[in-house]
């Protein structure tokens, strides 16, 4: 789970939650506006992640001042999942989302370069697009290999 910040304003939004499963590598990618806080990311991850996954045994997550707050450590220890979070001095330690964010801004630069306060319309695409590319270290599509299947066109 990690953020992409600093993005010009689309549609309200300036941000995007990037949240990997670390088995699946699929992916979901939530549009956020700055600031937020640990409830209203636990709100967006509670949204838009548990109620298609339900709750992770672990998260992995930068030393981000939202995941190492007093609130976020609270909430996910009563649930029961075990927070993990890279080394202060080695975030590549979560190089599965950091190569997702890669992948997503570079998509983004390419769909949006004449018009990059749009990024936001291309989330669900990106997403999706995202998703059913092959990965060489699954031998499959993350929408494979979560649901079993390809996805219909």
């Amino acid at each position: 789970m990690d953020f992409i910040e600093g993005l010009p304003p689309s549609e309200g939004k300036d941000s995007v939650l990037v949240i990997v499963d670390r088995l699946t590598k699929y992916s979901h990618f939530l549009p956020l506006k700055h600031p937020y806080t640990a409830a209203s990311i636990a709100k967006v991850f509670f949204d838009h992640i548990y109620k298609l996954h339900g709750l992770p045994v672990s998260i992995v997550t930068d030393r981000d001042r939202i995941f190492t707050s007093k609130l976020w450590k609270e909430l996910f220890t009563l649930a029961g999942v075990s927070l993990n979070m890279s080394s202060a001095y080695h975030p590549q330690s979560d190089r599965q989302t950091e190569r997702v964010n890669q992948c997503l801004e570079n998509y983004l630069r390419c769909m949006c370069h004449q018009k990059p306060k749009k990024w936001a319309q291309w989330l669900t695409l990106a997403e999706f697009w995202f998703n059913t590319n092959f990965h060489t270290g699954l031998k499959a599509t993350p929408f494979q290999a979560l649901y079993g299947y390809p996805p219909t066109n």
